[in-house]
């Protein structure tokens, strides 16, 4: 046990999810939030730029969108998001371009949690809102998106434990995290892989329980009362 914490830089590891899965779920909520809001727009254009975006990639597989944002983004185009002069570009690059990644896939689960949530909420809402001169963007702001986070905060919860198991795919382009500890062991000590599985296992269920138990408890105290 003590060699697979000491050789292996485990917590480093531990750190990095714990890191690619916070960035990542501000991102989703935030780049989910605005999708959401293009699926509702009155503008149909807007509506369809939104409904494709959650078709599109929804139904992308994780590990190609992770590999599009490293061959693609920085091989073929050469968008590179770390300083060249660093000396740990390699490792900064493929971190941010995880999170990039991350944050497109996970948007999608954002926005359809969040449409859950528009559906708790009585048509009336809407039509008191315009009746009292509120454009859109402000009943959207003031009336509509409070009351629907209220709604959606257990399928939120969902999607902040999926997001968190699915960093996993990040070790795909080069970065360091829970699931690299696996690789690495299963190149060098594959006498230390049954223990890994079992400490990477035990790392999980404790980044996601409490989420999931605290975010459950949490939707019950905020549900709307009807």
């Amino acid at each position: 046990m003590a060699s697979l914490f000491s050789d292996y830089q485990i917590w480093t590891a531990l750190w990095t999810t714990v890191k690619l899965a916070v960035l990542s779920a501000i991102g989703s909520l935030i780049l989910g939030t605005i999708i959401a809001t293009l699926r509702l727009s009155p503008v149909g254009i807007l509506r369809f730029v939104g409904t494709s975006y959650v078709n599109i990639f929804r139904n992308t597989p994780l590990t190609l969108i992770i590999l599009s944002c490293s061959f693609v983004l920085y091989i073929q185009l050469g968008v590179a998001l770390a300083d060249s002069g660093d000396p740990k570009f390699a490792d900064v690059n493929a971190f941010r371009l995880a999170v990039v990644g991350m944050t497109v896939y996970h948007a999608t689960y954002v926005c359809e949690a969040l449409r859950s949530g528009f559906n708790t909420i009585p048509l009336g809402q809407a039509e008191a809102a315009r009746s009292i001169g509120l454009t859109f963007a402000q009943s959207m702001r003031e009336v509509i998106l409070p009351q629907a986070f209220r709604g959606a905060v257990v399928p939120l919860g969902n999607t902040l434990i999926a997001l968190t198991k699915n960093t996993t795919v990040a070790v795909t382009i080069g970065v360091y995290e829970l699931s690299g500890v696996l690789k690495t062991v299963t190149e060098r000590d594959p006498g230390l892989l049954n223990l890994s599985f079992m400490a990477v296992g035990v790392f999980f269920i404790l980044l996601t329980l409490p989420v999931g138990v605290g975010l459950g408890w949490l939707g019950k105290r905020v549900a709307v009362k009807r």
